[in-house]
C-alpha cells in the first residue's frame, strides 16, 4: 500500500468521502407489472402499415415522456455541465489490474473496458506497434516502434464525402470505422401528389445512417475496403465480442406527419456490400413491437461475424427504441429512461421507469429474450451488470428539489435472465441521485450526492438479499468509479464546498432555503473498503480550481491505468485562479 500511496501522491490523486446508512427490506411485490407477457415468447408482429398506425395512435393518446425529467435543483448541487455518459458472459467486469497489453516485445495500452472480453469503440487503438486514431474526419495509422522512427504511414480523408467518422476497432486483421453517413432521401413513391403539396413544410431530403467500414491490415500502408453496412437512422453504440460485430441505431418515425397528414411511414432500410450492395427495405411482416411501450422510434441491431465475409448481415428490427447499452459475452441488455406526468398541479408529479430489453448474442447473431422494467432511472451503462445469471441495475426515482413522498430516492434492483425481480435495496440515500456506480463481483459501489458524498459499499452475493455493507460521508463527489484491487476504488470528480442560503426566497412555497453545494477542482480519491463496514477515504487530491475539468468524468475510456507499473493518466482542463499580492 505504501507504493499505491507513492504513486497516487505524485499524480496528485484525491479520495472522496462517504455516508453510512442502515436500511430495511423492503417487499418484492411492488416491482412485478404484468412482465410474465413478454417471457419466453415471440414479440408481435407489425404485420401491415395499418396495424402500424394503431399502434401508434394508441402511443399517442396515452404519451408518456420519454428521457429523464430534470426538476428544479432546489439545495443541490450548482453544476456548469452535465456528468451523464451518452450514450449498454464472462460477466465479470473489467480487470481491476490494468488496461495495458504485452505485445510486440513491449507494453501498449487499451480501451478502459466495462466487461473483459466485450470490446468499445474508441477514437485511438493500438496493437504495440501501430496507433489508429480517428481525428476529426480522418483515419490516421502511425507506426509508433521504434519510437525514433515514428511515422505515418496511412491517411484517409472524409472531409469531401458524405461520411463523418467517429469511432474504430482493430484487431489482427481487421480495422473496423464506425461513423454517420448522410444522403438524399424523398417521400415514399406511393405518397399522392396532391397529398405531399399539402405538406406544412418540405420533406425532410436527408437521410442519416449508421455506417461501417471494415477495412483488411493486411497492407497498412494501402487499406483495402472488404464490406461496407450501414443501418437506417442514428447510431447508438456497439459492441465487438472476438470476431463478432454487433451495431445498433434509431430510426425516427415522424409521428406528427404520419398521423396528423397522412404521411406514408417510410420503411427503415439496411445496405450489406455482401449481397447486391444496395438498401434493402425491412417490411412491417419483419418488423416487431414492443407491447406497453411504443416510442415513434424503429430500433435495429445488427450482428455480423468479420472472419465470415460471405455471411449477410442478420438485421432485427422493433418499434421501440434504445438509449443505454450494456453487454456482457453473451447479452445485450437495451435500457430507456421513461418518464411519465401523473399529475397536473404544480409542483407536477412525475413516474419515472427504465424499460429492459435483453438479447442474447451468439456468433453475430441476436436474438430476443426478454423484456422487465424497474422504478427509477439509470444513470449510465455503469448502472448495468450481470454476474453469475443475474442482472443488476441501480436506478434514481423521485426529485431532489422535493422534501415529501416524491424525495429522490435511490435503488438497486436484482433480476434472473428473464428480467424477473429477484432482489432489491430501495430508499438509498433520500433526497440525493446517484452520480456513479460500479460492479465488482460481488460487491457494487454507488455514490450518491446532494450537498456531501456518501460513498455506499453493497453486497450483492445474495441475489434475493443484497444489503448495504458500509457507507462514508464526505465532502465532494466522484463522477467514475475505477477499481485498483479488490480493496481499493479510484474516485474521479468534483470538489465541493457547502454554503447556506442566507437571503433571497425559497424555490417552492413553505420550503426550507436550505444549503447549496458548488463545485470546486478536480477531485481524486482513493476508497479503502478492506473493512466493508468501515470504508475509508485513503487519499485525496484536487487539481486546479472551478472550472477545471475532465474527460474522464463523462467518458471511462479516457482512463489509462496500469497497476504493476503505478501509471494512471487521464486528460485534464485546467483552470487556475490567479493568486495575487495583497
Amino acid at each position: 500500500m505504501k507504493r499505491m500511496g507513492y504513486f497516487l501522491a505524485l499524480l496528485s490523486v484525491c479520495t472522496v468521502v462517504i455516508t453510512i446508512a442502515t436500511m430495511n427490506k423492503p417487499p418484492l411485490q411492488s416491482l412485478a407489472q404484468d412482465q410474465s407477457l413478454f417471457q419466453n415468447q415471440s414479440l408481435p408482429v407489425i404485420g401491415t402499415v395499418e396495424k402500424l398506425r394503431s399502434i401508434l395512435e394508441t402511443a399517442e393518446s396515452s404519451r408518456t415522456y420519454v428521457g429523464q425529467h430534470k426538476g428544479i435543483a432546489t439545495g443541490a448541487i450548482i453544476r456548469d455541465e452535465t456528468t451523464q455518459s451518452t450514450a449498454l458472459p464472462s460477466s465479470a467486469s473489467a480487470p481491476a489490474t490494468s488496461n495495458l497489453t504485452l505485445g510486440g516485445g513491449a507494453d501498449f495500452s487499451k480501451t478502459n473496458l466495462q466487461v473483459d472480453g466485450v470490446d468499445e469503440a474508441d477514437i485511438v487503438k493500438n496493437d504495440g506497434k501501430y496507433i489508429y486514431q480517428v481525428n476529426k474526419q480522418e483515419l490516421i495509422i502511425a507506426q509508433a516502434v521504434p519510437s525514433d522512427s515514428m511515422s505515418i504511414v496511412s491517411r484517409i480523408n472524409f472531409s469531401q464525402g458524405d461520411f463523418l467518422p467517429r469511432e474504430l476497432y482493430v484487431d489482427d486483421k481487421y480495422l473496423v470505422l464506425i461513423g454517420d453517413a448522410y444522403c438524399q432521401d424523398s417521400l415514399p413513391n406511393n405518397t399522392p401528389m396532391e397529398q405531399s403539396k399539402a405538406l406544412i413544410y418540405p420533406p425532410i431530403t436527408e437521410k442519416s445512417t449508421a455506417k461501417v467500414i471494415i477495412y483488411d491490415l493486411a497492407d497498412r500502408s494501402n487499406l483495402k475496403i472488404i464490406r461496407e453496412v450501414e443501418l437506417d437512422g442514428i447510431y447508438v453504440s456497439s459492441r465487438k465480442i472476438g470476431s463478432n460485430l454487433y451495431l445498433i441505431a434509431n430510426k425516427y418515425l415522424d409521428t406528427y406527419r404520419i398521423m396528423k397528414q397522412g404521411l406514408e411511414p417510410i420503411l427503415p432500410r439496411y445496405r450489406d456490400t455482401v449481397g447486391k450492395d444496395e438498401f434493402v427495405n425491412i417490411d412491417y411482416p419483419n418488423i416487431r413491437y414492443f407491447p406497453n411501450f411504443v416510442e415513434p422510434n424503429y430500433l435495429l441491431i445488427a450482428g455480423l461475424n468479420l472472419d465470415q465475409n460471405d455471411q449477410k448481415l442478420q438485421v432485427s428490427t422493433y418499434l421501440g427504441s434504445g438509449q443505454t447499452i450494456y453487454a456482457s459475452t453473451s447479452n445485450f441488455y437495451i435500457a430507456v429512461n421513461q418518464t411519465e406526468r401523473i399529475d397536473q398541479t404544480f409542483p407536477q408529479t412525475f413516474k419515472t421507469t427504465t424499460e429492459l430489453y435483453r438479447f442474447s448474442l451468439d456468433e453475430g447473431r441476436t436474438e430476443f429474450k426478454a423484456k422487465g422494467n424497474v422504478p427509477g432511472t439509470i444513470l449510465n451503462q455503469f448502472a448495468m451488470d450481470e454476474h453469475k445469471g443475474h442482472f443488476r441495475i441501480a436506478t434514481t426515482n423521485g426529485e431532489t428539489w422535493k422534501s415529501d413522498s416524491n424525495t429522490s430516492q435511490n435503488n438497486v434492483y436484482i433480476l434472473d435472465q428473464a428480467l424477473q425481480l429477484t432482489g432489491k435495496l430501495e430508499n438509498i440515500a433520500p433526497g440525493e441521485k446517484i452520480y456513479s456506480v460500479r460492479f465488482m463481483g460481488d460487491r457494487g459501489y454507488m455514490v450518491t450526492f446532494k450537498n456531501v458524498d456518501p460513498f455506499f459499499v453493497l453486497d450483492l452475493k445474495v441475489p434475493d438479499s443484497p444489503k448495504i455493507l458500509g457507507a462514508l460521508k464526505i465532502p465532494g463527489f466522484s463522477d467514475y468509479l475505477h477499481p485498483y484491487d479488490e480493496n481499493h476504488v479510484i474516485g474521479f470528480g468534483k470538489e465541493t464546498i457547502e454554503l447556506s442560503q442566507i437571503n433571497g426566497p425559497s424555490i417552492l412555497p413553505g420550503e426550507p432555503m436550505g444549503t447549496n453545494a458548488f463545485y470546486q477542482g478536480l477531485k481524486l480519491a482513493v476508497f479503502d473498503v478492506t473493512d466493508v463496514n468501515n470504508p475509508v477515504e485513503m487519499f485525496k487530491t484536487t487539481i486546479g480550481d472551478r472550472g477545471t475539468d475532465s474527460e474522464v468524468l463523462r467518458n471511462h475510456k479516457a482512463l489509462l491505468f496500469d497497476k504493476e507499473k503505478g501509471l494512471l493518466s487521464f486528460p485534464v482542463t485546467l483552470m487556475e485562479i490567479k493568486k495575487t499580492c495583497c
